[in-house]
């Protein structure tokens, strides 16, 4: 599943693609994807100009004119095409694209999901926060807001393992097992570590870490597994600065050369693999 990177980055080219611009087809080839479509969908969607987007966790919201944002979230396969249209050239048909959306500027969005687990719905603008979706999330790690304090109190007490807190979107918005995996390394923090057992300085290095790693892979475009790809169709390149994650067995970045580092290893934790290196990671 796209992460928050991976989100980031397709809105960020919706943004550029549609922001200001008029909606003039929507078209919605089946009634349904992980649940149905609102209804009246394109309807509702043609003559609203595009006002502007915002990310919230794994969440796309785009704002139109009118007081209601379109929600949208790609599940496990989802993507976005986004491309200039040119009245010379048909526009081919593109396998399980289920929402178009053509502007009066001459861009065209398509929502392609594949296995149908994402889902679009709308609701008001100025009620976005109080979506059944969107109100139980917690903070946003690229905020200014995200701090040591506020994550301490959302570990506060917690006797789960501190990978499991960080995949709880309650805890922290938009996180995923790359990011976690990842910024759990650069903290040099176990994931087996019992979230409320660790100290004020530990918690500082990992929202540290977890800020860095998520702004570094924006700016690679994000990671590109199976299904992913930017709206543009380019890949995103992060993955090949995955530092432990998918990489059981290889040496340790941080430790070349040392006796006793065995390599990075792997374990499941509640069905999700977790990678990290048992000598540096405490």
């Amino acid at each position: 599943m796209p992460e928050l990177p991976e989100v980031e980055t397709v809105m960020r080219g919706m943004r550029a693609h549609l922001e200001g611009h008029t909606i003039v087809h929507a078209e919605m080839r089946r009634a349904d994807l992980r649940w149905a479509m609102p209804p009246n969908l394109a309807e509702r969607l043609r003559g609203a100009r595009v006002e502007g987007f915002r990310r919230r966790g794994k969440y796309i919201l785009m704002r139109l004119a009118g007081g209601v944002s379109m929600l949208l979230h790609l599940g496990m396969s989802g993507r976005v095409n986004l491309t200039r249209l040119d009245p010379s050239v048909p526009v081919g048909v593109t396998l399980h694209e289920h929402l178009v959306i053509e502007s009066e500027e001459g861009c065209r969005f398509g929502l392609v999901d594949p296995r149908r687990f994402g889902f679009v719905d709308l609701v008001p603008t100025d009620a976005e926060e109080s979506h059944r979706l969107l109100a139980p999330l917690g903070p946003e790690p690229l905020e200014a807001g995200f701090d040591a304090g506020v994550l301490a109190s959302g570990l506060h007490g917690r006797r789960t393992s501190i990978k499991a807190s960080l995949l709880d979107q309650g805890v922290v918005a938009g996180l995923g097992n790359i990011y976690v995996c990842e910024a759990l390394y650069r903290a040099r923090l176990s994931p087996r570590r019992e979230s409320g057992s660790l100290s004020r300085a530990a918690i500082r290095r990992l929202v540290e870490a977890i800020r860095a790693v998520l702004g570094e892979a924006i700016a690679a475009g994000g990671s590109s597994l199976r299904d992913y790809v930017q709206p543009d169709g380019e890949l995103g390149y992060f993955q090949h600065a995955w530092r432990v994650y998918g990489r059981e067995g290889e040496p340790c970045p941080e430790c070349p050369g040392k006796p006793i580092c065995h390599g990075i290893g792997r374990i499941v934790q509640s069905g999700r693999s977790s990678f990290f290196c048992a000598r540096l990671q405490r």
